[in-house]
Order: C-alpha cells, then sequence, then structure tokens
C-alpha cells in the first residue's frame, strides 16, 4: 500500500495545521478549578482502555498512552492502580460507562462530533442537547460524511533530530505530522501518526519500539476540511466548545474549525 506522506519530517520539521488533532480547551490542564474534572475524565479513559484492552500496559496501547498522560497530570499512583484494576474487572466494582456519540453543529455551522463516556445515558442525553441550544443538535450520521474516522497514535522522541516520516513508513502509519511545541518535551521530536483503525495497536507498538514515548493511542474523528470564521464568529464558536468539554461526561469534542 502506498503511503500518502504529504510533509518530510526531522531535522527542520514544519509546523503544520493539526489536522489528527481533537478540540482542546485552551488552559484546560493548566486551570486549577478544573483540576479535579480533568483527573475524572483521565480515570475514566483508564478504566475504559483496561476494560477493552486488558490490565498491562506493555500489551495494550491504548492504556499505556492513558497512564502516561495521567501521569503527566500528577495523578497519583494508587489511582491509576485502582482504576486499572477496576477496568480489567479485578475489583468488584462493576464498569458501567459507554461510549454515546453526539453529532450536530456548533454556532457558524461548524460541524462537531462529541463522544461521552457515561454511566448514565439517560442524564447525559438532555444535558448535552441543552449545550446543543447554542448551536444545533443533528441526528446520528448528521455531520458524520465531514470526518474521517481513522487510528491516531501521537508520541515523542528523545532524540530531537529523528525522523518521524522514516518510523511512520517503518511502523506502517498513512499519514504524519508535527505537534505543537506546548506538546512536546523541550528538546524532543513530537509527531502525530495517523494510521486505519485496524492498524492502529499496531502501528503504536511499533513506534515504542523505535524509542517513541506514546501519549496518545485512539480512534479519531478527523476533519476532511475546516471551516474558517472571523474573529467574532470565533468566539462563540470557542465558547459552545468549551461549554461542550467542561461536561464530566464528554470525552472527546471534534469540531472542523480552521
Amino acid at each position: 500500500m502506498s503511503k500518502g506522506f504529504g510533509l518530510h519530517t526531522g531535522a527542520g520539521f514544519p509546523k503544520v495545521n493539526a489536522m489528527g488533532a481533537q478540540w482542546k480547551q485552551a488552559g484546560r490542564e493548566a486551570n486549577a478549578q478544573k483540576r479535579g474534572q480533568v483527573v475524572v475524565k483521565l480515570v475514566r479513559e483508564i478504566i475504559v482502555a483496561a476494560k477493552l484492552g486488558g490490565p498491562d500496559p506493555d500489551l495494550n496501547a491504548r492504556l499505556a498512552a492513558a497512564v502516561e498522560k495521567a501521569r503527566k497530570s500528577s495523578v497519583t499512583r494508587d489511582t491509576i492502580e485502582r482504576a486499572i484494576k477496576k477496568g480489567a474487572g479485578q475489583t468488584e466494582e462493576k464498569v458501567a460507562f459507554e461510549l454515546v456519540t453526539y453529532e450536530g453543529f456548533a454556532p457558524h455551522k461548524v460541524p462537531v462530533v462529541v463522544e461521552c463516556l457515561t454511566d448514565n445515558r439517560n442524564r447525559t442525553a438532555p444535558e448535552i442537547r441543552n449545550l446543543f441550544k447554542a448551536g444545533s443538535l443533528g441526528q446520528p450520521g448528521s455531520v458524520g460524511f465531514f470526518f474521517n474516522r481513522c487510528g491516531v497514535v501521537e508520541a515523542h522522541h528523545r532524540d530531537p533530530l529523528r525522523d518521524p516520516e522514516a518510523d511512520a513508513i517503518e511502523a506502517g502509519a498513512d499519514e504524519v505530522e508535527a505537534l505543537e511545541a506546548d506538546e512536546t518535551p523541550p528538546g524532543t521530536t513530537g509527531a502525530r501518526f495517523i494510521t486505519a483503525i485496524r492498524e492502529l495497536d499496531a502501528v503504536a507498538k511499533a513506534l515504542q519500539t523505535a524509542g517513541w514515548t506514546v501519549t496518545a493511542s485512539e480512534i479519531r474523528y478527523l476533519a476532511k476540511e475546516f471551516r474558517e470564521v472571523d474573529a467574532a464568529a470565533r468566539k462563540e464558536v470557542t465558547d459552545f466548545l468549551d461549554a461542550l468539554d467542561d461536561h464530566a461526561d464528554v470525552h472527546r469534542v471534534y469540531a472542523a474549525l480552521k
């Protein structure tokens, strides 16, 4: 299969539009008032990852990435271990989370997909509908054609001169793009590798073998193209997306916003 790489990487790795990025609320992790909520979301991801792929991070790339992200956010070791055991069914607590997806438009017709991890769909649904009053909530599949659903691996390498494209080809990824500077530790090379869903786990493991530290390994909705809006409209859209992201049950927000 021919790989569709659209950029040259390595030294001088250029800054590109983050096609594979999810919506990121500005300052989310840094805001102390929201830290408890962020920890809850990180722990929930660990639980679900362990439930789906087992308790061993060496054999479960999604879990390894979730644990790495939790550690980076100073989640305690005991909390992480309890979450893994709970997700893997090693405790008496039952895991009742289900993934529920909502589609619609933010203000100014920006397509949005929202993934929720919830233990009570009847609670979550009306609350998400209420948030969408600032935009418009659609039926399942109503905006899906604005996105591709792909596997995404985000990682950094301790060698700042490492060639991400060469490793992407070796690992079997389809595309690679740069991470923003604030998404990688100083002195490292950061990249986002995009792959077919069925190849996600294999690509993540191959990158780990090549010395990459994986910080995300998951299935995402990637916008096919982005809506451009002026500054005033952008403020309305970002306020809407931030409100969604603040909801306790919202796990991921994807927006076709440039």
